[in-house]
Formats: C-alpha cells, sequence, structure tokens
C-alpha cells in the first residue's frame, strides 16, 4: 500500500515549499554564518526563477513563507523577499535566524537531509 497526498512530498523528504504543499523545485544558494561563540547563525537562501514563479503554480496560493519540511517536522521563516527584473519576479531570498545552537543544530540536520537529496555540497569560506 502506498501513501499518496496532495503535494509531491514523501513523508520523509526533505523539501522547501513557499506556499504550504508545493516543494520548490529549484534548489538555492545557501550561505551561512555564525557567531564565534555558537550561540547564533543566519542563513540566506537564494533562489533563482524558483517554480513558486510560474504561472501553472500561481492557482495554488500566495507565498507566505519559507518552509523546510523533513521527518522531524517543520522549521520555517516569514522572512522573504521578492526581486524583480523589468516588472516580473526573477528571484526569492530568504533569511532564517538561528537563535540558539539547538536551532542552529536542527537547521543543519535538516540541510543535510536536504543536501543529499538535491546534490547540494558544502564549501567552507
Amino acid at each position: 500500500m502506498s501513501r499518496t497526498s496532495s503535494s509531491s512530498t514523501s513523508l520523509d523528504a526533505a523539501t522547501i515549499q513557499f506556499v504550504r504543499g508545493l516543494d520548490e523545485k529549484v534548489i538555492p544558494d545557501v550561505k551561512l554564518t555564525r557567531a564565534r561563540d555558537g550561540s547564533s547563525g543566519v542563513a540566506t537562501f537564494q533562489f533563482v526563477n524558483p517554480n513558486v514563479f510560474d504561472s501553472s503554480t500561481q492557482a495554488q496560493g500566495e507565498i507566505t513563507g519559507l518552509f523546510m519540511i523533513d521527518e522531524e517536522g517543520e522549521i520555517s521563516t516569514t522572512d522573504v523577499n521578492a526581486r524583480f527584473a523589468n516588472g516580473k519576479p526573477q528571484a526569492i531570498e530568504a533569511t532564517y535566524v538561528m537563535k540558539s545552537p539547538y536551532e542552529w543544530d536542527r537547521f543543519m540536520r535538516f540541510m543535510e537531509r536536504y543536501g543529499e537529496e538535491n546534490g547540494l555540497g558544502f564549501t567552507k569560506a
């Protein structure tokens, strides 16, 4: 017996959504910064021409945040901004602020799963 849902998210997949139920297919560029003492950090996501801008997905709803969903649950941010060129949306930048070592560790577990599933690598600056 297989499980199906209205979205393409499998129950154990790590996915990113801007509209609940609509997986973002564009893989973002992610930049991480962390306080020297490990107490906080910031992740900045850059999505170029994300599928949430496609006319075929507009009926799904409005962008309400960045939702990172995996087997542990969901982490999210509402700090999401669109970049426009010639009046058309081109990119989305989202910022997720981590205010504790626990939030950093949770985010890194999500990114490890998401990276494995989407072929993302980590490059230390």
